[in-house]
């Protein structure tokens, strides 16, 4: 199985190794250290060797830092993980919920008097310091850049990833890595840079047509590059990651060792873009007076997803779509109090494992029945692993990585008879996504100004979820992808081609929770009889294709077009899914898929 179940962190564990730390915060002259949960490529996900704050904490969330000071720790977490950190850390670990609570705040609280604090200048971007010391402005607190003393303690570190790279054909590419490098370098001209410095793997993975795997359930390999405004490129990455991918890439593209990036920086004529978000301190220390700062230069081309990338998802998620059949019409048929969280989870990655075209799943899966349901990112291990009992609901999350495309869809599913109070909210949830689902909107606007329109319905019942409604996803690449975002804090303006996942949700800690998502792809919307052609919209249109549960559903909360979109949706799910699945799965979706 790609997915396995052991316990990878212990709260137990934390104490020792906090102690270690302490002891070399003390004997660098220092008052504390900061421990992101981050590498020096600065993307969301990292390998092994990267897993700094696990191994300290014991906190596995995708985000989050750790503050230690001599006579406290911060463990910073945002609203996804406030359940989960109380289970996973120890009490010499404090939870701070953040960004409610800054770390320029927390700091002054705790240093009143001042302090030095130090940081390891690749585990941190220029925007991320720049920050917090605009934060700690007036005070005696210092923060100074020092070698990581992380690594000083951790005795049995993993080694770096170096697992070999291979080609993404041009058939799901839709692009040339020569034409993506001309049209980028001639954009960097245009606007005055000499070139840019890419540090973010997916970035680098998509410019250049390629895909890896140094990082489990992500396609990427780790590694640096400089885009100059001619189209060429230098990249920074180890040789043997290379063998299969030499040809492909071809003259115009100079590869060096990793070690060799520090001393190519420095030998730049500016300007030099950088994006202050996304390269570590270390690189823009390197470059010095010489830098632009402006976007990595590939992450809004990367997000509008060319003809070839948007087939290629259709199609993955249309075969995605009958694996999560097969297993709702499996899970439907097992009687309460006989499954296990562990079992769904593998039975679920047998079903898309018939595909051929499938290279990984593309996060952990998440099965949390009852309370685990209410934990957001619930990972399930031979510890948790809960059993699916009668008037509860299981919270499936999941998702597929495919050669043309990634998946990531959530469903939730009532065992036995559904609780009423679970009803009521789950339609609220569906009423949420439904609106977002048959949104038109001027083209132009972000997600900070539409977000809002699928927690309305969750809203006027006083309720909430501390996620945001979407993330940007990736063609055969990151699950998780910028800039775009269905967020309140996002200002990215939404366009043509790019993918988003809908996911509104509702958790109640201890009982239950609820998310129903699917992803959906950004296209120009067709003026309706009578309405203005000139003024240029943007609507959705779906990707994801299974059955909302109908039993959760209590139907006179739906208005008439909410009950029209969710008819439509489940006759189309029919109709694209059913001659993918068994006969007696078939049989299960027409029941499934009747008109509410």
């Amino acid at each position: 199985m790609f997915q396995s179940f052991e316990v990878t962190a212990r709260p137990e564990q934390g104490p020792p190794r906090l102690a270690a730390l302490r002891a070399e915060i003390a004997g660098e002259g220092l008052d504390g250290f900061l421990v992101p949960r981050a590498d020096a490529h600065q993307g969301e996900y990292v390998s092994a060797r990267d897993e700094r704050l696990a191994w300290l904490t014991g906190f596995t969330g995708s985000a989050g830092f750790a503050a230690v000071l001599r006579d406290v720790a911060g463990v910073f977490i945002d609203g996804r993980y406030r359940t989960q950190v109380k289970a996973q850390v120890a009490d010499v670990y404090t939870p701070v919920p953040w960004p409610d609570v800054s770390l320029a705040d927390w700091l002054k609280e705790q240093l009143p008097g001042g302090g030095r604090v130090g940081f390891d200048p690749w585990l941190h971007t220029p925007g991320q310091i720049e920050q917090a010391r605009k934060g700690l402005s007036g005070t005696e607190i210092e923060l100074v850049q020092v070698d990581n003393l992380v690594d000083r303690v951790w005795a049995d570190q993993p080694g770096p990833a170096a697992r070999p790279a291979k080609v993404h054909p041009i058939e799901f590419a839709g692009e040339s890595h020569a034409d993506k490098r001309a049209r980028l370098g001639k954009a960097l001209a245009e606007a005055g840079a000499a070139c840019a410095v890419i540090t973010l793997p997916d970035s680098i993975c998509w410019l250049l047509n390629i895909r890896g795997a140094d990082i489990p359930r992500n396609p990427i390999a780790q590694g640096f590059a400089i885009l100059h405004s001619d189209g060429a490129v230098d990249l920074f990455m180890d040789a043997a990651k290379l063998a299969e991918v030499r040809d492909h890439l071809g003259s115009d593209l100079t590869c060096h060792m990793p070690d060799a990036f520090l001393a190519a920086l420095e030998a730049l004529e500016g300007p030099v873009r950088l994006e202050k978000s996304s390269v570590p301190m270390s690189v823009a220390d390197a470059v010095g007076t010489r830098v632009q700062w402006g976007d990595d230069p590939c992450a809004l081309p990367k997000a509008c997803k060319n003809a070839a990338e948007i087939a290629g998802s259709a199609e993955a998620h249309l075969r995605d779509g009958a694996a999560v059949v097969e297993l709702l019409a499996w899970l439907d048929g097992q009687a309460p109090g006989t499954l296990r969280e562990t079992q769904v989870v593998s039975q679920l990655e047998g079903f898309r494992r018939r595909d051929n075209a499938l290279q990984d799943i593309s996060f952990e899966t998440i099965a949390g029945t009852g309370p685990n349901g209410a934990i957001m990112h619930y990972r399930v291990t031979e510890e948790t692993d809960s059993t699916l009992e009668d008037g509860q609901l299981i919270v499936l999350d999941s998702g597929g990585q495919y050669l043309d495309g990634t998946t990531d869809i959530t469903r939730t599913i009532v065992i036995g008879t559904p609780p009423p109070e679970a009803r009521a909210a789950f339609t609220r949830v569906l009423m949420g996504m439904i609106a977002m689902s048959r949104l038109i909107w001027p083209k132009g606007l972000a997600g900070r100004d539409i977000e809002a329109i699928g927690r309305a319905p969750l809203w006027y019942a006083h309720q909430d979820f501390d996620h945001g409604l979407g993330h940007g996803v990736g063609a055969y690449l990151s699950v998780h992808e910028g800039p775009q975002r269905l967020s309140r804090v996002s200002h990215v303006p939404f366009q043509p081609g790019m993918i988003l996942s809908n996911e509104p949700g509702y958790y109640r800690e201890g009982a239950f929770g609820i998310r129903i998502e699917n992803l959906l792809v950004v296209e120009s919307a067709t003026p309706p009889e009578g309405g203005d052609a000139h003024r240029e919209m943007l609507s959705w249109r779906t990707l994801t294709y299974a059955p909302i549960d109908r039993r959760l559903i209590v139907p006179e909360m739906l208005d008439a077009p909410s009950r029209d979109w969710l008819d439509v949706y489940h006759a189309d799910t029919q109709s694209l899914i059913g001659p993918r699945v068994s006969a007696d799965t078939r049989a299960w979706l027409a029941e499934a898929c009747r008109p509410l």
